[in-house]
């Protein structure tokens, strides 16, 4: 292959003989270094040739072949493909180089691949487990970890199909409890070996200056009304201004990849509406497009209409009901909220009309979608879109954008810059309205996205208050790619070939990955030609998003974190997965 992902092998091979080896591997692309050649090769790819974009960190383990591999996807925020760079280290030992030196925002996916694959990354600042707490016995996504209550390696479980002799497993396991300890390990006498920041409770912590204030370590959360979900931060706060700050999740974390292993390609449609569960369709599409690139098919064009309407439709739902949020973290308690909800609730009324849920919707399938939409189906999505919709953002507009205290609330707090917002991976309206204009839908059109005209929404402040107002500039440009699918949707099938229980993947790799409300929602999946994917692996926004937290509070006061985290825009079951 002469280009691969924007550049040409020539670029790499030629200037890095015997380290950089294009992957030859049947179904696979990328390139393949060796882990002391990868800090030299990454500084090159984002000071001389534009990767500047670190997007996403897949750990893999090949357990027949006794190694594991991790994954690279370099961007140019200037727009293209993918550059993907693997590294491939011995299972027993496996040590690679961290690329948080170069860039900071591989900081929580090289410490997820740390804890639920065991590999090692060399000068990583604070490699500690992040999804799992410390008391849990070994790295669960490996592919010899069996949990307590182990059953079978993929599904469909014999116990349950095909003759549903269903018996609950824990009945004849000796653990007789889902969770197993370290040798040695005693939950009871459990304490932290270090004073870590992480464990501390309110107390007094050393101060860098003379003033006579107290430094104090606060928590907020798990069990917070602010937090969004069962998250914690932990605060070190001098007087009321923030000091330094750690996010702590992993709190509803149930190894949604690891369930996903062993599902079935389609069994794992549903289980991705789980991840954002406001936002299930985009879900769906991210997981849609990787399998689709595996299997080589192409979606008939009325399914691709429908399937941009839908994920427009959940960017607005999303973005109005971030909104809302919003004005409830200021403190304009949930009034705010209801007028979001309304309008979302009608647009959720069209996901059940065309998909039989409003929130887990099960949509999407390979080369289509589940169903047609009825005619009076379209006629009231019409309406929302030409009427009701543009009025009630008008309105939100008017009642919230030059109101004294969102902006005194908002301006300048929560700052994060176009440099730093890079090189943390943020993604989604915390990228663009931190100056970026980085969309994939234009950077990396994927669908029929290149066929329809629309702006990328993008602003320079990056504070709370630039993250909502492109939020609503947002919104302004999914009705309006809406109002051109309306006008443009052909007739015609909704899937090419027929519905299917079982699929047929080839063997290989694919990076399927969409603009989400959120930010970019991207599927790595690696087939073996089996029923279930060797490799499920979920590039979370709002859990990378999360990386630059702390730089955007530190300075701040205490009462602005709750508003800050809101302008993230989080949703825990895809941080937590």
């Amino acid at each position: 292959m002469s280009e691969q992902f924007g550049i040409r092998s020539s670029d790499l091979t030629e200037r890095f003989p015997e380290r950089v080896i294009p992957d030859s591997r049947t179904g696979y692309s990328g390139f393949v270094v060796k882990p002391g050649n990868l800090i030299e090769i990454a500084q090159v790819l984002r000071d001389e040739l534009g990767y500047d974009y670190l997007s996403s960190v897949t750990g893999v383990d090949y357990l027949p072949e006794n190694k594991m591999e991790v994954v690279y996807h370099f961007y140019r925020t200037t727009g293209g493909g993918a550059l993907v760079i693997k590294t491939q280290v011995d299972r027993e030992n496996p040590l690679v180089p961290s690329l948080t030196p170069l860039f900071p925002g591989a900081e929580f996916q090289e410490r997820e691949a740390w804890d639920l694959l065991g590999i090692r990354f060399e000068n990583h600042p604070d490699l500690r487990r992040i999804l799992t707490w410390e008391g849990f016995y070994g790295h669960p996504l490996r592919k010899d970890w069996k949990e307590p209550f182990f059953e079978e390696e993929a599904k469909p479980y014999k116990s349950r199909w095909p003759e549903g002799h269903v018996y609950r497993i824990e009945d004849k396991n000796p653990f007789h409890d889902n969770v197993q300890y370290p040798p040695g390990f005693d939950p009871e006498q459990w304490s932290p070996e270090t004073d870590e920041l992480l464990y501390a409770g309110l107390k007094r912590v050393d101060k860098s200056d003379d003033f006579l204030t107290e430094q104090v370590v606060v928590n907020l959360g798990p069990q917070h009304p602010s937090t969004h979900g069962v998250f914690r931060m932990v605060v070190v706060l001098d007087g009321e201004t923030v000091v330094d700050l750690k996010p702590i999740m992993g709190y509803l974390h149930r190894n949604h990849e690891k369930i996903g292993e062993r599902n079935t390609f389609l069994q794992n449609m549903p289980f991705t509406d789980r991840l954002d569960y406001v936002c299930s369709m985009s879900n769906n599409f991210g997981y849609a497009l990787a399998v689709e690139k595996l299997m080589g098919i192409q979606p008939p064009e009325r399914a691709e209409y429908i399937r941009v309407m839908m994920a427009e439709l959940t960017r607005f739902l999303n973005h109005i009901f971030s909104i809302g949020f919003l004005l409830n973290d200021l403190g304009a308690f949930f009034t705010p909220m209801l007028y979001a909800l309304e309008e979302r609730e009608l647009i959720l009324d069209v996901f059940e009309a065309v998909s039989g849920s409003r929130m887990m919707c099960n949509y999407f399938r390979f080369g289509g979608v589940a169903r047609d939409i009825p005619d009076e189906v379209m006629e009231k999505i019409r309406k929302l879109v030409l009427d009701r919709l543009p009025r009630k953002l008008d309105e939100m507009d008017y009642f919230i954008t030059n109101n004294e205290i969102v902006r005194g609330r908002c301006e300048g707090v929560g700052v994060l810059t176009a440099e730093r917002a890079i090189a943390l991976s943020a993604s989604g309206p915390v990228l663009r309205a931190s100056g970026v204009p980085y969309d994939v839908r234009r950077a990396d059109p994927y669908s029929i996205y290149d066929r329809f005209e629309f702006d990328i929404p993008v602003r320079y402040n990056g504070d709370i208050y630039d993250r909502y107002l492109l939020r609503l500039d947002e919104m302004r440009q999914s009705l309006r790619i809406l109002q051109q699918v309306l006008k443009d949707i052909p007739e015609g099938p909704i899937m090419s070939g027929k519905p299917q229980y079982q699929v047929r993947v080839p063997a290989g790799e694919s990076y399927g990955r969409v603009e989400g409300p959120k930010g970019e929602l991207g599927f790595y999946v690696v087939s073996n030609g089996k029923p279930n994917p060797w490799r499920y692996h979920v590039r979370a926004p709002t859990f990378i998003n999360l990386t630059s937290l702390a730089e955007m509070c530190r300075g701040q006061k205490i009462a602005d974190v709750v508003t800050i985290l809101g302008s993230i825009d989080i949703v825990l079951g895809e941080v937590d997965r």
